[in-house]
């Protein structure tokens, strides 16, 4: 029976040893670095708890990529703004919670894309922003996800993307 209770002890330790994932390292191996998050342009909040979920404003990529997918952006640029609209919204997620291994899922995304009236390739966009994500928090990162095309977005971003977080 003690040999029952040493094993089980040592498997939830092995378990909870591996469940905690160092995200700053895991950002670096990626090449990814966070910096402070921009201050909100106008009358709103970056992010607002209630009770386990964490609501993100819509934030645009990090630092170029403007104009339409499908006339100024090919997809793979769009796929790259999308990708760098999830570093900046990582810094804000870490700002907000301190430690990312307080998140324990990514809920819900809703992408926004800047582009051409003929344009229908979204999800092949919003997905630079999901595998990141993926990247990032592996399972946890897995989340449901809209993809929906714009005719603009503030400052001419390519790419606007929302999200739900469930924390501890």
């Amino acid at each position: 029976m003690k040999n029952a209770i040493v094993i089980v002890i040592f498997m939830l330790a092995v378990g909870n040893a591996i469940a905690q994932i160092d995200f700053d390292k895991k950002l670096k191996d990626l090449g990814i670095q966070l910096s402070e998050p921009s201050k909100p342009v106008a009358n709103y909040v970056k992010a607002v708890r209630t009770g386990n979920l964490l609501y993100l404003a819509g934030h645009g990529p990090v630092s170029g990529f403007t104009g339409k997918v499908g006339k100024d952006l090919t997809i793979h640029q769009g796929y790259e703004a999308a990708k760098s609209t999830a570093v900046s919204m990582l810094s804000t997620l870490k700002a907000e919670l301190r430690d990312l291994n307080k998140v324990k899922r990514i809920v819900k995304v809703l992408g926004m894309v800047n582009c051409t009236s003929d344009f229908v390739d979204q999800p092949k966009v919003i997905n630079g922003y999901s595998d990141l994500m993926v990247a990032v928090f592996g399972e946890k990162g897995k989340h449901a996800r809209s993809a929906i095309g714009v005719y603009a977005l503030p400052f001419n971003f390519s790419v606007e993307v929302e999200m739900i977080v469930e924390i501890e």
